[in-house]
């Protein structure tokens, strides 16, 4: 449903779009809002901040259709205007244009010209809305996905991308926040939702901050992958940070006593790398996949609070730069035999 802004000081106006509209109404494809002048229209859209588009006059008191066109501008460029006056004369028009005016209409009002202006008008803003919508997710997602991803999704490499996966070498981390079911089994949506975007978002920088990147948000966890040089210790020097970060974070005692505490799994290994979708949705999964996934995952189930669990291939790897502790021997599931586990300690 496309919401309608009509400033207008003739009341006769309101009736006459009612009646022109009616069936529009009643289909719920058109709601419309009235404001008699420029000031009152500015108090409307402060009432209604999800109004589409705005017909205007431009002789009116207070404040006229073209002063209006400047406050506008100032207060929200994606909101497009319609201006509907007898004053139809080019320098109006050159004026009304020249402020962001989106289109012009000459009273007496053609209500066929003005419905399909109006209708170009709201797929234009639509457009400008999704756009926006687009760049800011964009932005976001260059947060957390690495940058040759997002160079080849803009690309027709995205039609082919399904049939082209590497084998690599990399380092898997699995970050669970403990416990988390008990604040959304008791908090609101609203509440749930802020406090787990502000874990996600303490630890994606942490993870961002030694090259790595989110693979992917589960649930109250996140998988992250590092690859290049140093993979495994970058990994490591990451989890630290994330655990540093959540310790100083403060309890929780509202409807329910909730401290934050991560468990974490490590481990390294060769995987694939794979673009896994849809090409007639234009949607893919850049992730990895294997046995070393699988294990990092499973490392992370038996950690406890706060523990960095690692498997022992990759404690000989970091031992000489790591401070860690034999756990021992653990099950891992889908495991035939046991397998030994170290923890970091710093």
């Amino acid at each position: 449903m496309a919401k309608i802004l009509v400033v207008d000081d003739e009341a006769d106006l309101e009736v006459l779009i009612k009646q022109k509209f009616r069936q529009k109404i009643r289909e719920h494809a058109y709601e419309f809002v009235f404001a008699r002048n420029g000031k009152h229209a500015l108090e409307q859209l402060l009432a209604h901040t999800d109004v589409d588009i705005i017909l205007s006059d431009i002789n009116m008191p207070e404040m006229d259709g073209l002063t209006l066109l400047t406050k506008l501008n100032e207060q929200n460029s994606l909101l497009k205007s319609v201006i509907v006056s007898a004053y139809g004369d080019m320098e109006n028009i050159r004026t009304a244009m020249n402020r962001g005016a989106f289109d012009f209409i000459t009273k007496p009002v053609n209500f066929e010209d003005l419905e399909l202006t109006m209708e170009k008008t709201i797929r234009h803003v639509k457009q400008m809305r999704d756009t926006m919508k687009a760049i800011k997710e964009n932005n976001i997602l260059r947060m957390y996905v690495d940058e040759t991803v997002l160079n080849f999704m803009s690309t027709r490499e995205f039609e082919t991308s399904l049939i082209s996966n590497d084998t690599v070498e990399a380092t898997v981390v699995f970050f669970d926040i403990c416990s988390f079911t008990t604040i959304s089994e008791n908090e609101g949506p609203d509440t749930v939702v802020k406090l787990l975007n502000s874990y996600f978002d303490l630890m994606a920088k942490e993870i961002i901050a030694q090259g790595g990147y989110v693979d992917k948000f589960i649930g109250d966890a996140i998988m992250a992958v590092f690859r290049g040089d140093y993979h495994l210790d970058r990994a490591i020097d990451a989890s630290l940070a994330v655990r540093k970060q959540i310790e100083k974070l403060p309890s929780i005692h509202e409807h329910v006593s909730f401290t934050p505490k991560v468990t974490i799994g490590i481990n390294s290994g060769e995987m694939i790398s794979g673009n896994i979708g849809s090409v007639s949705l234009r949607r893919l999964d850049y992730t990895v996949i294997g046995d070393a996934v699988n294990i990092a995952q499973r490392l992370q189930s038996i950690a406890t609070p706060n523990q960095i669990v690692i498997s022992e291939q990759a404690y000989e790897k970091v031992k000489e730069s790591f401070n860690c502790r034999k756990i021992g021997e653990s099950i891992l599931k889908n495991k035939t035999s046991p397998v030994v586990v170290y923890e970091v300690l710093d």
